[in-house]
């Protein structure tokens, strides 16, 4: 349903136009660190709202960032998606039905995050045809978020002007707003055993995938608790069935809301992992990186409220959500932007069956207009 009276003093969604930006987005195969393509067809559309735009190239890619300039003294809000989509990618095909986009073949539809880019288009197409009162905009499109997002975590943040974030890039039903966000950490081991001729003298040899196997088999793994998970999600070992393999690598991630908890997760892993290894006589090499800490969000946030009334005055009761996934959310509140990741109808993300209701198509490209129009917090907040 579209709620027009929350829209009496705001232009229409373009529904029309915003849908065909958003087939237009699907048909650009754009999987993370290839992203120029759409990174083109955006700036061109962005340049023709009346936006200054520029890309910062940081090795493996780019960011895009834009500003449209404010009409009114009011503080600068940003939108910002994410450009790059999950594999597989290529081939994509899609069907335009009643009521939702979905994909009809046996890649992702691309709603994640297509659907947002489409959605913040229309929204600053709007504010700049019809001279919609608001502060400055600040669009940001990062790239290769789906790779640890990377793209945020590489963003200039010199010259971003916003103190505040609004980020569409939450599965669901138009209405969620993610609150809470884990901390990630992911990690690598090499086990190095001894190589050795399996059908001659298999005795001679260490196999590292076996003693690989033995560590997989040992860690924590799983749901921890409430609030933390742990997962091995890649091994690759060996040459040939007739050699002993040498190394195995192993990657895994820890997620967790408790920082506490995450650190003793880690531990336990790496612990049992180097006396398992110690009982094969293999060695061991462990890296690990921390891709981005978590966030949450009190009630009482005044940008938080300031988004929960816009819900509202739409005539969506706001649901406010505690996630297990990150988003580029998270690497804007290690840097002091107050964001807020809101749900903008992409439903069974990365897989096949990915697909978004009209309605929310809509519904959330109209919740970006709104809370762009003359963006205000209560005086004497931040």
């Amino acid at each position: 349903m579209f709620f027009m009276s929350a829209m009496k003093n705001l232009p229409p969604i373009n529904k029309r136009r915003l849908l065909n930006t958003f087939i237009d987005l699907i048909k650009i195969n754009s999987p993370s660190f290839d992203e120029k393509k759409i990174g083109n067809y955006l700036a061109q559309r962005l340049t023709k709202a009346g936006c200054s735009v520029r890309f910062h190239d940081y090795g493996r890619s780019f960011n895009l960032v834009a500003i449209l300039k404010g009409n009114r003294k009011s503080p600068p809000l940003m939108l910002s998606a994410h450009m790059d989509t999950i594999e597989p990618t290529t081939g994509i095909s899609f069907a335009v039905e009643s009521d939702r986009v979905r994909s009809t073949g046996n890649t992702v539809l691309g709603a994640d995050d297509k659907s947002a880019l489409a959605q913040i288009l229309e929204a600053v197409t709007l504010l700049h045809e019809h001279n919609v009162p608001r502060g400055d905009i600040e669009i940001v499109f990062s790239s290769a978020e789906e790779k640890g997002l990377l793209g945020a975590r590489h963003l200039d943040f010199e010259n971003i002007i916003s103190k505040h974030a609004l980020i569409l890039d939450a599965g669901g039903s138009v209405g969620n707003i993610v609150v809470s966000a884990p901390t990630h950490l992911r990690y690598s081991m090499t086990v190095t055993g001894r190589s050795a001729h399996a059908g001659m003298e298999p005795e001679k040899g260490i196999n590292s995938i076996k003693v690989a196997a033995a560590i997989i088999s040992a860690v924590p793994d799983g749901r921890i608790d409430g609030e933390t998970t742990a997962n091995i999600g890649i091994i690759e070992g060996g040459t040939a069935t007739n050699v002993v393999a040498k190394e195995t690598f192993v990657q895994g991630e820890i997620r967790s809301h408790n920082r506490k908890t995450l650190a003793a997760t880690k531990k336990a892993i790496f612990e049992k992992a180097r006396k398992t290894v110690a009982k094969y006589n293999a060695r061991l090499t462990i890296t690990n990186d921390l891709e981005y800490t978590a966030f949450k969000i009190p009630k009482t946030q005044p940008f938080l409220k300031y988004m929960s009334g816009v819900f509202r005055e739409f005539g969506i009761e706001p649901n406010l959500v505690k996630t297990g996934g990150g988003s580029d959310a998270n690497v804007f509140h290690q840097k002091g932007i107050m964001a807020v990741n809101i749900s903008n109808g992409m439903q069974k993300v990365h897989s096949p069956e990915e697909f978004i209701l009209l309605d929310d198509l809509y519904n959330g490209c109209a919740i970006t207009l709104m809370a762009a129009s003359d963006f205000k917090l209560p005086a004497g907040t931040r």
